[in-house]
């Protein structure tokens, strides 16, 4: 059984004084880039864009400490992976068909397709939407396999129409997850490469003579495969920068504390830097959640890193009532929001920023991980003010459409001559009105 350890947990009270400046410290990240980071990201893509294969291979040796002679080896050959998706343990081989399935389903409601409307003059407008020619998948590997975050980017991809997706995963000492090979083949990876780190990310960037470069990258890895997506984005669409993981859950007290208690865990397992709150009016319940914590932590695998992930931004907090819950939820926009309540309609209506809602005391925020559906990609650190989950939108690509008759030319013409003088550019003007001044 791990060592329980110590665990002082943070109890706030939205009545207390001090509470508006306490919010604000246990939301602030304080993660700034490090100057260290930063310098071996960016030699790491100058070398890999001016050397290709040379220098991928150098670090791919390097860094998981293997011995490739040619980059030809990175490849994970299409009939590797199928073989990994039919030798597979058969009860989790249908799981993620399971998951697949259902991921792939909810997807299929996203896609957005072409529209065109004409005016009575017959001028055409409208919009062309394309997906993207070819897409790069980051799946993180070495410490543990994510499965799952192979079937979340690369599904919504092949909903899009995307023409090629290619599949990077790092293979420390020579080894590869079977199960992560199993969910590219059930997801439909057109090519993977065992190749992880900032240097995979400059390979998909730009493109060695192995690795094709792609239009876009996606999926999560450490700090220097955040960092790289950062400085290589401009020459290639991401997703988005990911932080920790983080679970706001709002309770009126009435749900299992044991239950809330592990959701609380099930975001806080992630690291050290995940952060799990707790909101609830009821004093007592609160109680009843802390006590569950300590209670059921000593049994958990990952208890140490849990909670040092309470310890450093976890927090209880005693909110007035649930409409106060709501106003709080609303600052923290977090990536997962739980509303463990008995009518969970009415407050998710006037949740502005989160995510992923999770509604009732039924549903645990871990079924939208693996298999609920919806995408759990989802925006961190405060940014699902302005942002969204990863989705078929994210591959797809939209082209205006604008298409004139003389009339139309004649109408629009003039709106735009006079507009363009009035910002001072006459050619505009000029452009706009040769079209219809030559038939007058």
């Amino acid at each position: 059984m791990p060592a329980t350890g110590t665990l002082t947990l943070r109890r706030l009270r939205t009545r207390d004084a001090g509470f508006q400046p306490a919010l604000a410290a246990l939301l602030e990240r304080g993660t700034p880039a490090d100057d260290a980071v930063d310098a071996a990201v960016r030699d790491i893509i100058q070398q890999v864009r001016a050397r290709g294969d040379e220098a991928l291979i150098e670090y791919t040796n390097r860094f998981d400490r293997r011995r490739l002679k040619e980059a030809a080896a990175l490849e994970i050959p299409g009939p590797r992976l199928a073989q990994a998706r039919t030798t597979l343990n058969p009860d989790l081989r249908t799981a993620l068909e399971s998951a697949a399935a259902r991921i792939r389903a909810y997807h299929e409601r996203q896609r957005q397709e072409s529209w065109t409307y004409t005016e009575a003059d017959g001028t055409v407008l409208g919009q062309q939407v394309t997906p993207l020619d070819r897409v790069g998948v980051y799946v993180p590997g070495g410490r543990a396999a994510y499965p799952s975050s192979v079937l979340m980017n690369v599904i919504p991809a092949k909903v899009a129409g995307v023409g090629e997706i290619i599949m990077t995963v790092p293979a420390p000492d020579d080894a590869l997850e079977p199960v992560v090979l199993a969910a590219a083949a059930i997801a439909g990876v057109d090519r993977a490469f065992t190749a992880g780190g900032a240097q995979a990310i400059a390979a998909l960037a730009y493109g060695t003579e192995t690795i094709p470069r792609v239009d876009k990258i996606v999926g999560p890895g450490n700090a220097y495969v955040a960092r790289a997506k950062a400085m290589v984005f401009g020459d290639v669409g991401i997703d988005m920068i990911a932080g920790p993981s983080e679970i706001l859950v709002i309770c009126d007290g009435r749900t299992d504390a044991g239950w809330i208690a592990m959701d609380l865990f099930s975001q806080a397992e992630h690291d050290e830097e995940a952060q799990a709150i707790l909101l609830s009016p009821d004093a007592a319940f609160l109680d009843a959640v802390e006590a569950g914590i300590h209670r059921l932590l000593p049994d958990q695998p990952r208890a140490a890193i849990i909670r040092q992930s309470l310890a450093q931004r976890g927090a209880l907090i005693e909110v007035r009532d649930l409409d106060e819950a709501v106003e709080i939820a609303n600052v923290i926009a977090p990536e997962h929001l739980e509303l463990s309540v008995e009518d969970p309609a009415p407050l998710a209506g006037r949740i502005r920023h989160a995510g992923a809602i999770f509604l009732g005391r039924h549903v645990s925020e871990a079924l939208g991980d693996y298999c609920a559906g919806p995408n759990h990609v989802l925006p961190t650190s405060r940014t699902a003010r302005f942002s969204s989950p990863l989705g078929v939108y994210d591959f797809q690509k939209r082209t205006s459409l604008i298409q004139c008759t003389p009339a139309g030319a004649g109408r629009l013409g003039r709106l735009a001559a006079a507009l363009a003088r009035a910002e001072g550019l006459p050619a505009h003007a000029a452009s706009a009105e040769y079209r219809f001044k030559s038939s007058e």
